[in-house]
């Protein structure tokens, strides 16, 4: 499956964005999806994850409250959903997604990535 992510850009602190994670070539609906990002000089870190049919969803806790992750397997699409922004969420977002039934916040559980889209947060 390739998976490519869209939606990011240049935002004011408070603000929204919804980034778009779009699958091609397998249906999205058979693989467990995750968001990451990272942030400049840091290491990628785990977001968000969704199970294979929508019905769970995991967010790490610093942005628990602030972001919705969501899917639409007819669609083979998954959307990330991010509110009251911070400068501190400036960051390249990745989507992922994979085939395993535990930690979900584990990128190593993830086969496949998209390229990532850049989330910046304006002070």
């Amino acid at each position: 499956v390739q998976l490519q992510a869209s939606g990011g850009g240049l935002v004011q602190a408070g603000g929204s964005l919804r980034l778009t994670c779009e699958a091609s070539g397998r249906p999205l609906g058979r693989y467990n999806a995750g968001w990451f990002r990272q942030a400049p000089g840091k290491e990628r870190e785990f977001v968000a994850a969704i199970t294979t049919d929508g019905a769970h969803a995991l967010y790490t806790d610093s942005l628990k409250g602030r972001i919705t992750v969501s899917r639409d397997n007819a669609k083979n699409s998954v959307w990330l959903q991010m509110n009251s922004l911070k400068p501190e969420d400036t960051a390249v977002y990745y989507c992922a997604g994979g085939l395993f039934h535990y930690d979900f916040s584990n990128e190593r559980n993830y086969n496949y990535w998209g390229q990532g889209t850049l989330v910046t947060v304006s002070s």
